[in-house]
């Protein structure tokens, strides 16, 4: 029995070691955060235009290295590799967005602490358009964005053809001057853009599906990162964090679309 005892013991303190050194604990150990996403931003190139990304993943990462100092690495990721990279110790953690069926909130090996982000697949069209249902996109053009969740599934689910864009700007870019009879992104930015005026001829749209979570992914026994990264997504609903990203969000891409529109919108 003393024996027994001792061996789980043993297990018990090898586990809890193991544990210590993955996640938020690594990362301040080697100076840098792996932390592993859908869609790391490329490199800037000098004299590229500025693009505001779909996801807000690259904010909150930024955020998390800025709250622990660290410098940051950003492999890609989504929800069918995260357990890997976790389990394996190459990321320290991963940011992905789940729907309630996903694998990986079964997987007892990880632990997923919600962002406070949630968003669904949400089509905007010209307000005289007529297309009344997700069924209707087939054969029309769909335009979407580099990095966006719904890339590959509005062809599949619904045979539309994808026009894939740099990013949101230039997807809704050519929603307006005709380029595609649709545009598919986040209803939670989408929601504040068409409140603008300048969108009101935009403004129809179809019902959000395939809502999904975005959440931190970390291994279930690395107590630490779990504690961290909830009270982190607790300072950002307690604050004006998200309103403030919406916000800005909107403001950026609405510019950025009013800078690159020469040519009037379809009519």
């Amino acid at each position: 029995m003393k024996f027994a005892a001792s061996v789980l013991l043993s297990v018990s303190l090898l586990a809890s070691a193991h544990a210590a050194d993955t996640g938020i604990d690594a990362a301040r150990q080697r100076g840098t955060l792996v932390a592993g996403m859908s869609y790391p931003l490329p490199a800037y190139v000098a004299g590229a235009k500025f693009r505001t990304p779909e996801s807000p993943e690259s904010i909150l990462i930024d955020d998390l290295g800025k709250r622990l100092k660290l410098k940051l690495g950003t492999p890609q990721t989504d929800s069918s590799t995260a357990a890997q990279w976790i389990k394996s110790g190459r990321a320290d953690v991963v940011l992905t967005l789940v729907d309630d069926n996903d694998a990986l909130r079964r997987d007892v090996g990880v632990s997923t602490i919600p962002t406070g982000y949630s968003a669904g697949a949400m089509a905007i069209m010209r307000s005289d358009t007529d297309i009344k249902s997700w069924e209707q996109l087939k054969g029309r053009t769909v335009c979407l964005s580099e990095g966006g969740a719904y890339v590959g599934k509005i062809a599949a689910k619904y045979g539309a053809i994808e026009k894939v864009q740099r990013a949101p700007a230039d997807s809704l870019l050519s929603l307006r001057i005709g380029a595609c009879d649709a545009a598919v992104h986040d209803d939670t930015m989408l929601n504040d853009l068409l409140k603008l005026p300048e969108w009101k001829k935009f403004s129809a749209r179809l019902p959000v599906q395939s809502r999904q979570t975005l959440v931190f992914a970390v291994r279930a026994d690395d107590a630490k990162s779990i504690s961290y990264l909830k009270q982190a997504s607790t300072d950002w609903a307690a604050g004006g964090f998200w309103a403030e990203l919406r916000k800005k969000w909107v403001n950026n891409v609405a510019f950025e679309v009013y800078l690159d529109q020469n040519i009037p919108d379809c009519h």
